[in-house]
């Protein structure tokens, strides 16, 4: 299993954070220029079971997908899959007055007989695309500190209701 990993320290609280990800859909192109559309598929907000639609330009190539949220647990952890066994997580833990946070994607099989030979063919096909995912995590994690050292205040959905 091919394992993506990118892991910082943010100057925000685990329960920061995790409000940042419960307005996913307000805050998704803030959190990344090449973000180009997030909306539910299911009725908001952020929840297990939720399925979350995103068009994101990974590697020059717009990539449609849906993110399907399988755990919850508040301030620390959102899990989410995406198709053929692509898994996610974003992890959040307290260091301090700041947080740890943490985003990991897994690709490919857990078979054993399998696995090796699955991340074998997607390290020979995937390298340049593999490397862009990475880099775009690492941007990710780098403006979501920056945000937060801003502290830019993303507009809540009752927050836009409230103003019309």
């Amino acid at each position: 299993m091919i394992v993506l990993r990118d892991t910082g320290e943010i100057k925000a609280s685990p329960e920061q954070i995790f409000e940042f990800f419960v307005h996913f859909k307000e805050n998704f192109h803030a959190w990344h220029p090449d973000h180009v559309e997030c909306r539910y598929l299911t009725e908001g907000p952020l929840r297990e079971g939720s399925v979350i639609y995103i068009e994101e330009y990974l590697h020059g190539k717009l990539h449609k997908l849906k993110l399907h949220i399988v755990k919850i647990e508040p301030n620390s952890r959102i899990e989410y899959k995406t198709f053929l066994g692509t898994k996610g997580v974003f992890i959040m833990e307290p260091r301090g007055a700041n947080s740890l946070f943490t985003a990991e994607m897994y690709m490919g099989t857990k078979i054993p007989v399998l696995r090796s030979l699955v991340d074998r063919i997607m390290g020979m096909f995937l390298s340049r695309q593999l490397e862009s995912i990475k880099r775009h995590m690492a941007e990710e994690g780098q403006n979501l500190e920056r945000i937060s050292e801003e502290g830019i205040q993303v507009i809540s959905s009752k927050q836009k209701r409230d103003n019309r």
